[in-house]
């Protein structure tokens, strides 16, 4: 399984989201707030990431620490609020 630090935070964050592998890169896709959000994982001469956790409306790849970078990201973001 991949991208395990992102789905500890969006555990945390009681965020439900989708897992799929494909070619031993992981995929996440999930919705927070009525917005659609994904990560993306690829090995392109490097691993990194594509997602648009920073902006709905914009996708960027990450490199590097991507994980730790975009796991932070989604920690920072407000709880949900429950109903009673």
């Amino acid at each position: 399984m991949r991208l395990q630090k992102v789905q500890d935070a969006l555990n945390k964050k009681n965020i439900k989201f989708e897992y799929t592998e494909e070619d031993g890169c992981g995929s996440l896709d999930f919705m927070f707030r009525g917005l659609k959000f994904h990560v993306w994982e690829y090995e392109d001469n490097g691993w990194g990431a594509e997602t648009n956790v920073f902006a709905a409306g914009r996708s960027e790849d990450v490199e590097g620490d991507y994980e730790e970078i975009i796991s932070r990201e989604i920690l920072s973001w407000p709880d949900m609020i429950t109903p009673n």
